[in-house]
């Protein structure tokens, strides 16, 4: 039987080495453990084992889901003895062997023990299994007693190397249905025997061997984005510091912008290119009439026999191309499309018989209810800025449409161009 269970955790170590499975960390290890033992009872009258009785050797094979808890599989086996040869106590010997499945909690990961020590750690163990206890002397030797145990116990552990740390083992084991003591000298009372009528426990040190192919064990593993350094910190806000410059003062920052050496004072989309709004070839920040297409010659505005310039302006802004935009989650005009609401009170101020609608609008991403009355609360911030700069209420009116759901909500370029505030002129 003992051939059998321990051929069968050599078969299994050999298996788990052979398809350790890359990962952030080794989860496998084969643990190799030898030291002391002590049976506490039942004990006969008479006998006695010494408290640190050398006599105890087991091998696991364990496995690790994550960082914190795991399972192994391992097989212990030793020897009980007497306290001392003199005529103070009996001579007895028994042999003994165990197999458990036990549940392992690494504790150390659990109270973040990384904070103060990456070397240092502990285990915490559980499990149940079976045994056999068979005196080699006295009343019943030979005589092998089957029975079933638990056991629970705390490994410390210290770090030599990514693939091997040493560890310090205490275990206690509960057995049940012993029917023999751990001397052999004398036997369990009947009505005794059907519960967990036997204590003993072990003490041992050992060495666990790491197997997989990644750079540590799941023992010693630590989430990065958990404990930043005060170095990755300082360099990502020396990235994001970088990220936001913008050296055109365009309102649009370098990492967005495709054009991000536009002149002081250039109109420009989201993109930080320069707008065109008439498209008659010449930037908005030269020309005279930006919403009315003419020649370079007359700095970009029509001759005065030709249509009114309302109606140009009417299809503009009517057409979509004249918009104030927002950051995420917010009712405050971006700075570089504030512009566009300068542009329509100027031409209010030039055609007092129109009147415009604003028209707030808000991304998709967001509770519906909030993101309605976040497009009113933009459409009312451009409303005030009108306002301000005389134009009377009376032409104005504003309304907030909610979510802007014609845009790719996937595309984070697509939902800046969501939110804004649009025009109609009436």
């Amino acid at each position: 039987m003992k051939k059998l269970i321990l051929s069968t955790l050599m078969v299994g170590a050999l298996a788990v080495g052979a398809n350790a499975q890359d990962d952030d960390f080794n989860k496998w290890s084969i643990d190799i453990n030898g030291g002391f033992n002590k049976p506490m009872a039942p004990l006969t009258v008479g006998y006695l084992s010494p408290s640190l009785n050398l006599g105890h050797a087991d091998l696991g094979v364990r496995y690790m889901f994550n960082e914190k808890f795991g399972a192994k599989l391992d097989y212990g086996f030793g020897r009980f003895v007497n306290a001392s040869s003199t005529d103070d106590y009996a001579t007895f010997q028994t042999n003994y062997y165990r197999v458990n499945l036990q549940g392992v909690a690494n504790l150390g990961r659990i109270m973040n023990w990384e904070t103060f020590s990456q070397r240092v750690n502990l285990l915490g163990h559980f499990g149940a299994g079976i045994g056999a206890i068979t005196p080699k002397e006295n009343q019943f030797a030979d005589d092998t007693d089957m029975v079933y145990n638990f056991i629970t116990g705390f490994t410390g552990q210290f770090k030599i190397s990514e693939r091997v740390a040493l560890n310090g083992d205490v275990s206690t084991i509960i057995n049940g249905r012993q029917s023999t003591n751990f001397d052999g000298a004398g036997d369990v009372p009947l009505e005794d025997i059907h519960g967990a009528n036997a204590v003993w426990w072990t003490g041992t040190l050992g060495l666990s061997f790491y197997l997989g192919s990644g750079s540590t064990h799941a023992d010693w593993y630590i989430r990065e984005s958990k404990y930043a350094t005060k170095e990755e910190l300082a360099t990502q806000i020396g990235e994001i510091r970088d990220m936001l410059k913008d050296s055109d003062g365009d309102g649009v920052p370098d990492y967005l912008d495709k054009e991000p050496n536009t002149p002081a004072g250039a109109r420009v989309d989201s993109h930080g290119r320069t707008l065109d709004s008439d498209g008659d070839g010449i930037p908005d920040h030269l020309d005279k009439c930006p919403f009315v297409p003419g020649p370079a010659s007359l700095d970009g505005c029509p001759p005065e026999d030709t249509v009114e310039e309302v109606d140009y302006l009417r299809k503009a802004i009517n057409d979509g191309y004249v918009n104030v935009y927002f950051a995420f989650d917010s009712a405050r005009p971006l700075g570089y499309s504030a512009s566009a609401a300068n542009y329509v009170a100027n031409f209010m101020k030039r055609n007092p018989g129109v009147q415009v609608e604003l028209k707030g609008y808000a991304d998709e991403i967001g509770p519906e209810d909030y993101n309605m009355k976040l497009s009113e609360r933009r459409a009312k911030s451009v409303y005030d800025i009108l306002i301000a700069a005389g134009i009377d209420a009376s032409r104005l009116t504003y309304k907030g449409y909610g979510e802007d759901t014609s845009v790719d909500r996937r595309s984070s370029e697509a939902r800046q161009l969501a939110r804004r505030v649009s025009f109609e002129v009436k």
